[in-house]
């Protein structure tokens, strides 16, 4: 994980933040936003998108994800996730696995209302994860 430096977080709080405010969140009230950073130095935002029928919510963190590919941003080196929580929100399971197939050893940066932070990479928030090297041995079966 290549160390994110003060005045690029700050930035990408200020962008999660922004873009939290206009999460679809009618039914949890639990509005939530990401905020992606790429290899050329683009910011790519997200939210969260709640649906009545709930399993077809969006994460904020697969949103800009989601996002970032329809774009052609190019790879994620880091990805900061803000919450309503005044301690760090981390990312779900679904989340974290997508999150680790664009890159592994991106920066997961989570912060909550009352300013703490968590860092951690991809492969550190879902250890033992399944990948396309799963997929490849299966199929040399």
């Amino acid at each position: 994980m290549k160390p994110i430096d003060e005045k690029t977080i700050e930035t990408l709080i200020t962008a999660a933040r922004e873009v939290q405010s206009r999460a679809h969140a009618p039914y949890s009230r639990f509005h939530v936003g990401a905020a992606l950073l790429t290899e050329s130095g683009e910011i790519v935002t997200g939210c969260n998108v709640e649906n009545a029928s709930y399993g077809l919510t969006i994460c904020a963190e697969r949103s800009a994800i989601t996002r970032s590919v329809a774009q052609g941003s190019g790879r994620p080196v880091a990805c900061l996730v803000v919450g309503p929580t005044e301690g760090p929100l981390t990312p779900c399971g679904a989340c974290r696995q997508v999150l680790h197939e664009f890159n592994p050893e991106m920066a997961i940066i989570c912060v909550g209302k009352n300013g703490s932070k968590i860092v951690r990479t991809a492969a550190e928030l879902l250890p033992y994860s399944f990948g396309s090297q799963d997929l490849d041995a299966a199929a040399k079966g």
